[in-house]
């Protein structure tokens, strides 16, 4: 194939192996895992969960930004093949050295037992080998804290983490494995398209824009269509509710929906920023939210989901809002005829139910940047630490002037139907003085905004008394003259 070719409109091209895939003909909702166990013969990549869980699956897929190739494990198992597109698809496959020998991160697992049943195993290696290149890339050595981090969405069955741990920390000791990100970037270059890909497959149609205006005429055209971004909820509808999607537009070729703008008075993002990137935008202006961040779902999940799409998607538990809603962030709906600017809490209507008109697209999030005088905190209560979903996810903040609260904004994920602020709650504390006995009000107040329902993740009483006691860690964590006494102690067990 010559190199800078023009594909044709309907033809997906990729990286594998160091060499490049032409795909004609293909499911738009075939999914990269099945693609390689099922079509290339590449078993190393296992399917555990199929929903995006345990990292069985997690492959690396390399793509362009500004020049440079980015690298960052996803899950195989929800991801859909045509989103492969002008991108480079690494497996444990491709680690072996040219003479067959191990790549460190494979030797380092061998030398520290790190394997037990096997079956995780690719998976781990695959998130090791991502951190690995990118640590190599800036001369820097993770400490355990951050291979942690980069194992988030990885699970072990045989509960064999500290061996892989400690791989992780021994493979920097090994000769160091070589990376041509030059001669990929090279290819990934090759393979930059003019035009933008359209994808008919039987009874279904893929359509990936390159432009906004492209995007909302597709929009207008196709009303009905899925519109496609990471695929961490849209990937589950047909692995786990075997639907069929007719029409999809895939939004992940739109450079003006990838933008993180900041002025003196708020960030403004894409909406198909991941939430990886998100993160390390929102890092230094909230930091009060990297806990619930790095909490959020897993990296491989955090690296293909979107803002846009978990506020679009507006999941009861997805953690992202009530943080969002605390701030008083708005969203930006677009459609032919121009754009619209909303608060994020007139979103929602009800349970998976929003305000987005059938030809409107969520183009970007506005967040307000901090002032002087308020207090904001985030929380997130799950029954494990990483990649789980929240039981009840909460953020508030307060506006002060002295002692006195000018504002008040409290919401949570897990409590109702939707997203929601508090609005008893907040009239509770707005005008009183921030001290014990308006916390407690404010306390009390909250079983009059909300009646949890009891599932699988925790009990109504549980989940309301959890939000009570948050609410009350915000006092004490917010307010310099609380002091946590033994006896208040009790308020967290």
């Amino acid at each position: 194939m010559a190199a800078h070719r023009e594909a044709n409109h309907s033809e997906i091209r990729f990286v594998l192996g160091g060499e490049t895939v032409t795909l004609l003909d293909v499911s738009p909702t075939q999914t990269v895992l099945g693609y390689l166990r099922e079509t290339r013969g590449r078993v190393g990549t296992k399917e555990g969960c199929a929903e995006g869980d345990c990292g069985a699956c997690t492959v690396v897929v390399g793509e362009l930004c500004g020049g440079q190739v980015s690298l960052k494990p996803v899950n195989a198992c929800i991801q859909f093949v045509p989103t492969l597109d002008g991108r480079a698809l690494v497996t444990v496959e491709d680690l072996r050295a040219p003479n067959g020998g191990l790549h460190p991160v494979q030797q380092a697992m061998v030398d520290c037992h790190g394997s037990q049943c096997g079956f995780c195993t690719p998976g781990f290696v695959m998130s090791l080998w991502s951190l690995y290149l990118n640590a190599m890339a800036v001369g820097a050595r993770p400490d355990e804290t951050e291979i942690r981090a980069a194992l988030t969405g990885n699970l072990c069955r045989c509960t064999g983490y500290r061996p892989i741990i400690a791989a992780g920390q021994a493979m920097f000791d090994l000769p160091a494995a070589q990376f041509d990100r030059a001669a990929l970037a090279k290819k990934l270059t090759s393979l930059r398209r003019q035009s933008s890909l359209a994808i008919s497959y039987r009874e279904q149609q893929f359509f990936s824009p390159k432009t906004l205006p492209e995007l909302l005429r597709l929009r207008a055209a196709y009303p009905r269509a899925t519109l496609l971004a990471g695929a961490t909820d849209v990937g589950l509808w047909v692995n786990k509710q075997l639907r069929t999607l007719n029409e999809i537009i895939y939004i992940g070729e739109v450079a003006e929906l990838k933008s993180i703008e900041r002025t003196a008075t708020a960030l403004t993002m894409g909406a198909g920023v991941t939430l990886s990137q998100a993160f390390e935008a929102l890092k230094p202006i909230y930091p009060e939210m990297n806990e619930m961040w790095a909490r959020f779902a897993s990296l491989p999940i955090r690296n293909a989901g979107t803002l846009g799409g978990n506020i679009a998607n507006g999941s009861p538990i997805g953690d992202s809002m009530p943080a969002l809603l605390a701030v008083d962030a708005k969203v930006v709906l677009t459609n032919l005829d121009g754009s619209r600017t909303l608060g994020l809490d007139a979103l929602y209507l009800g349970y998976m139910q929003n305000v987005i008109a059938v030809d409107e697209v969520l183009t970007a999030i506005e967040i307000p940047l901090p002032s002087a005088n308020g207090r904001f905190r985030t929380y997130k209560v799950s029954k494990r630490f990483d990649s789980d979903i929240s039981a009840v996810c909460a953020a508030f903040q307060l506006a002060l002037e002295g002692d006195t609260i000018t504002s008040a904004r409290v919401a949570f994920g897990g409590m109702a139907a939707l997203p929601k602020r508090g609005a008893v709650t907040e009239a509770a504390l707005t005008g009183a003085r921030w001290n014990e006995a308006t916390a407690r009000l404010a306390m009390a107040a909250l079983a009059s905004d909300f009646a949890p329902l009891s599932d699988m993740r925790a009990s109504s009483a549980y989940r309301l008394s959890t939000a009570k006691n948050l609410l009350y860690r915000f006092y004490l964590e917010t307010n310099p003259a609380a002091a946590l006494s033994a006896a208040e102690v009790s308020v967290f067990v």
